[in-house]
């Protein structure tokens, strides 16, 4: 995890087209501003949580194909 200190207005750019800036910060809270393309959802982690369980209740408890993958073991390599 990269780690990053900013203050108030300043801000952190992922990739070419999402900026994160620092709108507020009040005791223990940070405001943030993000700039996103529409295509890249944004959401809080409690949220986005949320979302995946009900598309896994609405889909009978399967998992998604991407995420079957991402658990499946790679291929063990013989060396000879």
């Amino acid at each position: 995890m990269l780690v990053l200190s900013r203050q108030r207005d300043e801000t952190i750019i992922i990739g070419d087209d999402i900026e994160i800036t620092i709108v507020d910060v009040r005791g223990e809270k940070v405001r943030l501003g993000i700039n996103a393309p529409a295509h890249i959802p944004v959401h809080r982690k409690e949220v986005y949580d949320a979302i995946k369980r009900e598309k896994m209740a609405a889909g009978g408890g399967k998992e998604s194909k991407v995420e079957s993958l991402a658990k499946k073991k790679p291929p063990e390599t013989k060396t000879p």
